[in-house]
């Protein structure tokens, strides 16, 4: 609706944060995505031996397209691997495939944070949509409608905050788990280790990078003791 140089002093830093972990998943995917484990298990098939041992054969584990799309949904039981990850035998694919299947256990054993997860997700689209839509017209209109709209925004925010356990809950078991399962050599987890590492740092991005802008619009409207665009 309108430039803002003020609004990059407080975007830009999420966006550097963002690019800057994207780069370390992708970096650290590529180089152990070359390294091959010495059991010589897919990722398919680390996650499969991860799921049966604890019991969950009627959790499905299928191939679906996209790099890095990796996913569990709850819903349906389902643990989802890409292409890349279900197929290869590297130390890359099978800490991912393990990753994943750490939140099917999650799942079974009723952790907490991943079900408030669950449930926020319906909020996410309305605070995105509606909540970013309210603080801009807010800031033309009224700092009350800026604070409503951060309200509903603020969900985001609150859902990105809850996966943060989520995913670094799945990550340890997985750590854990696969060396325990005998999936890898002990010193090989120091590369699941790092793919991991890596992708949880674009979560505490995506944490910042909310904030960051959440906090822009509330200074903008003079609700954290900056000046409103009437001013």
């Amino acid at each position: 609706m309108f430039f803002d140089p003020l609004y990059l002093l407080f975007a830009l830093p999420g966006v550097l944060l963002s690019m800057w972990a994207s780069f370390r998943v992708r970096s650290a995917f590529a180089k152990y995505s070359q390294v091959p484990s010495s059991r010589g298990y897919t990722g398919a098939q680390a996650a499969r031996r991860l799921l049966d041992d604890a019991g969950l054969h009627d959790v499905d584990i299928v191939e679906v397209a996209g790099q890095l799309s990796d996913h569990y949904d709850p819903s349906t039981r389902q643990l989802a691997l890409s292409s890349d990850v279900y197929r290869s035998h590297s130390i890359a694919s099978v800490g991912v495939a393990c990753h994943e299947a750490g939140h099917a256990l999650q799942h079974a054993t009723g952790y907490a944070p991943l079900g408030l997860r669950s449930a926020l997700v319906p909020t996410v689209g309305i605070g995105t949509n509606i909540g970013m839509l309210m603080m801009g017209i807010g800031l033309f209109l009224s700092p009350w409608v800026v604070l409503l709209g951060a309200a509903l925004f603020s969900m985001v925010l609150l859902f990105q905050i809850v996966t943060l356990p989520v995913e670094f809950d799945a990550s340890n078991r997985a750590k854990r788990l696969v060396v325990e399962a005998g999936i890898i050599e002990p010193y090989e987890r120091e590369g699941v280790d790092r793919v991991l590492n890596a992708a949880a740092l674009t979560y505490v991005a995506a944490v910042f990078s909310t904030l960051m802008v959440l906090v822009y619009y509330l200074f903008r409207a003079g609700l954290l003791g900056g000046r409103s665009r009437d001013d």
